[in-house]
Parts: C-alpha cells; sequence; structure tokens
C-alpha cells in the first residue's frame, strides 16, 4: 500500500523516532554532567559518546520528513523520565530504553513503512534498531562492570587507557591516579574498549 506520505503512520513515526532520539541526546549529556562530576569520567565518556550518535540518529529521521517541512505533525506518545543521582540506576535506564527501540519499537515502525510503501525509510528504521542493541549491550556490560565492582579491575591483565592524556598501563587494575598527567583512575578505560584503541569488545 503506497500511502500518502502527509498521511502516513510512517511520518507519525518518524516524528516519534525524531522526538525520541532528541531525548535520548539530552538524558545521555544530563547524565554524562552527573558522571563527570561523581568522577566516573569513563562513563561520561561513553554517555557522550552515545549522546553524539543519537544526535545523527534524529538527523536520519529527520531528514526522511523534508517533504513536509514547514508543516505541523501531531502524535502522542511515551516517552521515559530517566532522572536519578545513582550512576548505575541511569546505566540501567539507558541499557532498558535502548532495548526497547531495538527490539520492538523501532522494527515495528520499519514494518509500517514497508506496508507503507517506504522502502528507504523502513531500512533507516531496522538500521538504527541494530545500532541501538549495540548501544543497549554497551550500556549494560558497564553497569555489570560497575555494580561487580570491575569498572577498574580485571581478572586478567589489561592494557588501560588514560583518557586524558593517553598513557597506556598494563596490569590487573588501574592506578590510583596516572604517573604521566596525574589525573584520578575515573579516566581509564580498558584500552580495547576505547575509541580507535582495538576490538572495542570488553573482557573480564
Amino acid at each position: 500500500m503506497d500511502t500518502t506520505f502527509p498521511e502516513s503512520q510512517t511520518l507519525k513515526n518518524l516524528m516519534l523516532a525524531f522526538a525520541g532520539e532528541s531525548q535520548a541526546r539530552n538524558r545521555y549529556t544530563f547524565a554524562a554532567a552527573l558522571c563527570r562530576k561523581q568522577g566516573f569520567h569513563v562513563l561520561d565518556a561513553v554517555f557522550t559518546f552515545t549522546a553524539n550518535q543519537e544526535k545523527e540518529h534524529a538527523q536520519v529521521f529527520c531528514n526522511h520528513m523534508k517533504a513536509v517541512a514547514g508543516r505541523q505533525v501531531s502524535i502522542a506518545g511515551d516517552f521515559p523520565v530517566c532522572l536519578s543521582n545513582d550512576v548505575l540506576d541511569l546505566l540501567r535506564m539507558a541499557r532498558d530504553n535502548e532495548y526497547q527501540e531495538a527490539g520492538g519499537l523501532y522494527p515495528a515502525f520499519g514494518r509500517t513503512a514497508r506496508d507503507e510503501g517506504y522502502p528507504e525509510i523502513a531500512d533507516s528504521f531496522e538500521r538504527i534498531a541494530a545500532i541501538e542493541q549495540s548501544h543497549g549491550n554497551r550500556f549494560a556490560r558497564y553497569m555489570d562492570l560497575l555494580q561487580s565492582g570491575g569498572l577498574y579491575v580485571s581478572d586478567t591483565e589489561q592494557a588501560w587507557l588514560c583518557l586524558n592524556c593517553g598513557h597506556i598501563h598494563y596490569g590487573t587494575e588501574v592506578p590510583k591516579a596516572c604517573p604521566v598527567c596525574n589525573h584520578p583512575q575515573g579516566f581509564f578505560i580498558r584500552l580495547e574498549a576505547a575509541p580507535y584503541g582495538g576490538s572495542g569488545v570488553l573482557t573480564n
């Protein structure tokens, strides 16, 4: 079925997705600030890294709405209120929201777009759903590390990167402060999980 775009459910879904991604970006920016304040600089970097990707998702969805530029699009939706001073809670909520988008919301939006005759939009929903799954996995992994006390400690020797100066430390745990720049241990991340540092897959 080829539905006229301004009257389509796909347009409403695009606006819902745009609103959701825009809110996620802000939520993660707020969470990053809290992590920074509490000394979890690696988690600050994780939230900020993800927030920037959510901005790009919002841009993708917004670009699909160019045909109705200047018009008003009315939507009704449910959006999460993720407020906490507990970093673990913020990671958990972020994980759950990402999994909801990946496992239910965006695949459903993709099916609707295909049914209404918009395969390119469907493709965007499906591809971004896969990215949100990876976001959820990342938040889940850091939540587990924080909860288990393994954020700065490993069962096996690791290479750890100081996010401030780039010093690489080898060992089963990070130093209390970087021996080069004297920044606290909160700046250290497993090298393999750092951007441009390796596979990006965390191990214990």
